[in-house]
């Protein structure tokens, strides 16, 4: 193997051991443990900055067939990370390594352990945009099917090599660090062969290809060993975890885990050589590829008709994955609920399906697909993300769901409901969902995104185009949240003052749609201004149905909003006059009687004043 192959390798396995050092110390381990995992953290990032380093050097070295003793070697290499875009995303890499390694060395909490991940994901994101991933034919599916790939083997991996590390000082709290450890590899297990299969869509040719080709046979001997992997740890999960506390089985327990991790890092070894073979489906280039191509990675779609808008779907995995994973476990809930007993209304389930659902549609349908080639279908994107989706959202109350669902940790850890009630009491997170900030957010975040560069960096930028999913998603939430939802949160104004904040809002969002249907200035022109479409209306015509559609669009969920805080307001005066009316009865309505007295006495005062 080369030294390129080894670096790749060691710095994949490298940012694995990190990975799970960080979640043990996020939410599994405490005590003696925490500093034992700390430690595994930094020796893994050191190894990552290395071997990335490594990795770097020696790839430039075999790209441009010279020597690294070369005397003008540094000045070229210099020259690649600079200029290049291969060479940018190499030296990212080496970046991201190289933050990370800083941050582990002070992460000893879980919030600090928790803020440590954020580079790696970010160079996680940065090596999924290069090896086959960056020329696969339909780029945003290879890429971000590449990045939740490789992010899920680093958790499973990682998790399983740091409770193997830890193992001495976990103490009486094996049974539990090992069953917290095992309930997040499950999900990185299905994110993986979910990802995988992916990947393999787009390399594969046939199924032949698996025994025909050298690419095929090394993903078939991937695809055994990951399985052999899934299976041991169902088998963990069914048999050795009940009987964990026995010391036998406890030892059983750790060398069966070292077989485990051994599968593991053959998947790994196995990845680093695809990553280096040609897949069975070669990367050709389009010989005359279409503006739309140039700009976007895809063939222009047809010109969008009613039909059009139900048949056009393009998977986009990584957030796809997401929602269904937030639809899962809502649905668990909700049944752990009802199972022990406790009452959890069916339209708040039902609202949050239709929610997610909407979700799918937006990112995987014809939203998505059109958002891309004309701003007007970019419009109708925007607005039921942060106009549509988030009002079911708010009304099935998915915090409030959690914080009952979810049980309470005892031992000091913070498990994934202690998280979320730091996540939501946090002073951030008070001050961005105070409904007077959450309506400047909702309506502000228009102007910031539309009229500065962030619109065509989202254009041009995949991860800016999901970051915008996330925000405009989230700012909605607030926003309804604070005027109409029941989760916890914002502290809520009177009615009378959520009535004012929505007219405003919604004023200001007519604003902004006649301002985008009367101007004669393109947004993006280095975008939908070269796509050129055969089909439709002029780019700046385009543009104006956009704003059409923001005006539109926007004023009935608006309406629908009112509806709800209007009946909100009915039915809590309804119940303050319920309440009244009880406790006049509890009381003998003493209230009123002392009222009336003081009115005799009034009177009486009144009666005998001289005249």
């Amino acid at each position: 193997m080369t030294i390129v192959g080894l670096s790749a390798i060691t710095r994949d396995l490298s940012v694995a051991v990190v990975v799970g050092a960080l979640l043990l110390l996020v939410t599994v381990v405490r005590g003696a443990a925490v500093e034992r995992a700390a430690l595994v953290a930094r020796v893994g990032a050191v190894a990552w900055v290395v071997s990335s380093a490594v990795f770097l050097v020696w790839s430039y070295a075999e790209i441009a067939n010279v020597s690294v003793g070369d005397p003008t070697f540094g000045q070229q290499l210099w020259s690649f990370v600079a200029d290049i875009d291969l060479g940018r995303a190499y030296g990212m890499g080496v970046a991201a390594a190289l933050v990370t390694s800083i941050a582990v060395t002070f992460a000893r909490t879980p919030t600090e352990a928790a803020w440590s991940l954020l580079p790696i994901i970010y160079g996680l994101g940065v090596q999924a945009e290069t090896g086959h991933a960056a020329g696969s034919s339909d780029h945003h599916l290879a890429v971000t099917a590449m990045f939740l790939h490789i992010a899920a083997s680093a958790v499973w991996l990682g998790l399983l090599v740091g409770i193997a590390a830890v193992r001495r000082q976990l103490g009486d709290d094996a049974k539990s660090a090992v069953e917290r450890v095992s309930k997040m590899a499950i999900w990185a297990a299905v994110a993986l062969v979910a990802s995988g299969a992916a990947n393999a869509w787009l390399r594969v040719g046939s199924i032949t290809d698996l025994v025909t080709t050298t690419y095929g046979r090394l993903l078939a001997a991937k695809l055994v060993l990951m399985s052999c992997a899934i299976a041991l740890a169902a088998w963990h999960r069914r048999a050795t975890l009940p009987r964990l506390t026995a010391a036998d089985v406890r030892a059983r327990f750790w060398r069966i885990l070292s077989i485990d991790i051994g599968l593991l890092v053959g998947v790994i070894a196995i990845a680093g050589v695809l990553s280096r073979t040609a897949p069975t489906i070669p990367v050709e280039l389009v010989p005359d590829p279409s503006p739309a191509f140039r700009l976007t990675g895809y063939p222009l779609p047809p010109r969008p008709d009613a039909l059009q808008w139900i048949v056009q779907w393009r998977l986009e995995i990584l957030s796809a994955f997401v929602i269904l994973a937030l639809l899962t476990v809502y649905l668990r809930w909700a049944i752990r609920l009802r199972r022990r007993g406790d009452s959890w209304a069916w339209h708040r389930t039902a609202s949050f399906v239709f929610g997610m659902a909407g979700l799918i549609w937006i990112t995987q349908g014809a939203p998505a697909v059109y958002g891309m080639v004309t701003f007007s279908g970019h419009m109708v994107e925007h607005m039921l993300l942060v106009m549509a989706v988030p009002l079911p959202i708010v009304w099935a109350a998915p915090v409030t769901l959690a914080l009952r669902a979810l049980p309470p940790r005892h031992d000091g850890t913070r498990g994934p409901r202690e998280w979320i009630r730091i996540i939501v009491e946090s002073r951030w997170m008070r001050f961005l969902a105070n409904p007077v900030v959450a309506a400047v957010n909702f309506a502000g975040s228009l102007i910031v995104f539309y009229y500065t560069p962030i619109f065509e960096f989202a254009l041009r930028n995949h991860a800016g185009h999901l970051w915008m999913i996330v925000h405009f998603t989230l700012a909605g939430y607030l926003f309804a949240n604070a005027l109409v939802g029941i989760d916890p949160g914002p502290k809520r104004p009177p009615y009378a003052l959520r009535v004012v904040l929505l007219f405003a809002t919604m004023a200001f969002h007519a604003f902004f749609g006649v301002a985008l249907t009367t101007s004669q200035v393109l947004l993006a022109p280095r975008w939908y201004g070269l796509m050129g479409r055969d089909w439709g209306p002029s780019a700046i015509t385009d543009q104006q149905y956009g704003g059409a559609f923001a005006w539109g669009l926007g004023e009935f969920p608006v309406l629908i909003l009112a509806i709800g805080v209007l009946v909100a307001w009915r039915s809590a005066d309804t119940r303050t006059a319920k309440r009244l009316d009880r406790e006049a009865v509890r009381t003998g309505d003493a209230d009123l009687t002392a009222y009336n007295s003081m009115l005799d006495r009034l009177s009486q005062s009144d009666e005998n004043a001289p005249s």
